[in-house]
Order: C-alpha cells, then structure tokens, then sequence
C-alpha cells in the first residue's frame, strides 16, 4: 500500500516536482499551499486521490484547519515534508516590518505549527522531512534573516529527533542546494534587487552567475531515499549540493 504523502509549499518548485514524482510512484499526495488554485492546479494535473488544501503555514489557525480537513479522509500520515518558505534578500537597516514577521512566521513557525497539527497523525511510523537550505551553512550578504530561520529550523529538528523518538516519529533535515527547472526563469525580485543581491555577494566571492544548479526533478531522489530508508536507520541531516558539469562526467 502506497504512503499518505503530505507536502507544504506544493503549488511550485520543489514542492510541485516532490508532488508529481510521489504521484507517479504509487503515493497518495495532500498538496498543502497558500494559494488554493496553485496547489489545485497540480493536483488536477495528477488526478486522484491526490487531493489540494489552502494552507497558510504561518497562519496557526489555517494550519489547524488543514489538517482536521486532512484527518476526515486520512487517520494516518506517514511522510510530512515541510518545503514551504520565504526566500528574500534585504539589509537589516532596510527590512520591513513585514519582511520579518513573514519570513519568521513562515520558514520557523510554518514548520513547527505543521508539525503540533499533524503529530496525532504521524505517531507511530511517521516521517518528517524539513527543507533547509544550504544557505544555512554560507554566509551568503542579504540573506542574514532567511539564513536565520533555516538554522533554526535546523536546531529544532534536531531536538524533535530525540524528543519524537519515542512516538515513533522520525525527524530529518535535507538542506539543500540552489535548484531549477524549466519554468523558473528568475527571481521575481525587482531588477534593481537582484543587481545588489548578486555585486554584494561578488564582493566576497560568490559569483552567482557560475554556481551550478540541481533540477528540481534530480533533487526529488534523495527525499525518495531518505522516506525509504529501513526504520533502523535513520537521516539527521542530508546535505545536497549541485555540481558543476565538467565534475558530472567523474
């Protein structure tokens, strides 16, 4: 019997190729997001009975909602994947009022109100994956606050590994690297942001334009991997990162 598959953020990115792949591996996929008609769109695009929830993570009485909506045809989920997130970069004499609470709200407290809303559901064999970003680990200018969060989420994981354990609930963290595919084009960050974004970090080394990128598609395999390891063995921390093309031939 295939797996209940439960996925934040899964109107686009990560969240979309995570979604299809599930889909067409036999699983049963609960696309969560923001935006009804994103996530609804995918799961119309891989039919039934993968089902679409309106879900605002940073929004503790959204995520309540969703998941009483998801244990009226689903007692049990076996595999939780926070992916939802903000990513944003700004100077901390610049950031809004807004820019902080959402990023906050979002990548930190998303994940820790999905994870208080789903445990009765996940107790006793469940799975949670939190999406982290290598960003965690470079000190990359302007991306101090969304660096922050990941770290954090990073922390929590690791205590919620230890104290989780004994319901039976695994807990890891796949941090990973800069990701593409075909119908990402840009940022969507005004022009003059992206200039800064890419002289700041040029300015101490990072060429942004000659770092290599993962397909999404590609980076599906190791949340495949990490849901079908043996329930003796268990994942921390998976760290991915792109390669160049000349090293993909070694």
């Amino acid at each position: 019997m295939g797996k209940v598959i439960a996925i934040t953020g899964a109107g686009d990115g990560l969240g979309r190729a995570l979604a299809r792949r599930f889909a067409r591996d036999g699983e049963t996929v609960i696309l969560l997001g923001r935006t009804l008609a994103k996530v609804q769109a995918v799961a119309d695009e891989i039919g039934a009975p993968h089902r679409a929830i309106e879900c605002d993570v940073a929004q503790p009485d959204s995520v309540r909602a969703a998941f009483a909506e998801i244990a009226r045809t689903h007692p049990k989920i076996d595999v939780l994947i926070n992916n939802a997130g903000i990513f944003q970069p700004f100077d901390v004499g610049e950031v809004t009022d807004e820019q902080v609470y959402s990023l906050i709200h979002t990548n930190l407290a998303g994940p820790i109100f999905c994870v208080r809303e789903a445990l009765p559901l996940l107790r006793g064999g469940g799975h949670v994956i939190n999406v982290s970003s290598e960003a965690a680990d470079i000190e990359m200018p302007m991306l101090w606050l969304y660096a922050g969060t990941k770290a954090a989420l990073e922390q929590v994981s690791l205590q919620w590994s230890r104290d989780l354990a004994a319901e039976g609930v695994r807990v890891s963290v796949i941090q990973a690297g800069m990701m593409f595919d075909e119908t990402k084009t840009a940022s969507g960050w005004p022009p003059q942001l992206s200039m800064r974004f890419a002289q700041a970090n040029a300015a101490v080394g990072i060429d942004l334009r000659a770092s290599p990128r993962s397909h999404y598609d590609t980076v599906t395999a190791a949340f495949r991997s990490v849901i079908d390891s043996p329930p003796d063995l268990h994942f921390a921390t998976i760290k991915l990162r792109a390669r160049h093309p000349s090293q993909k031939a070694s």
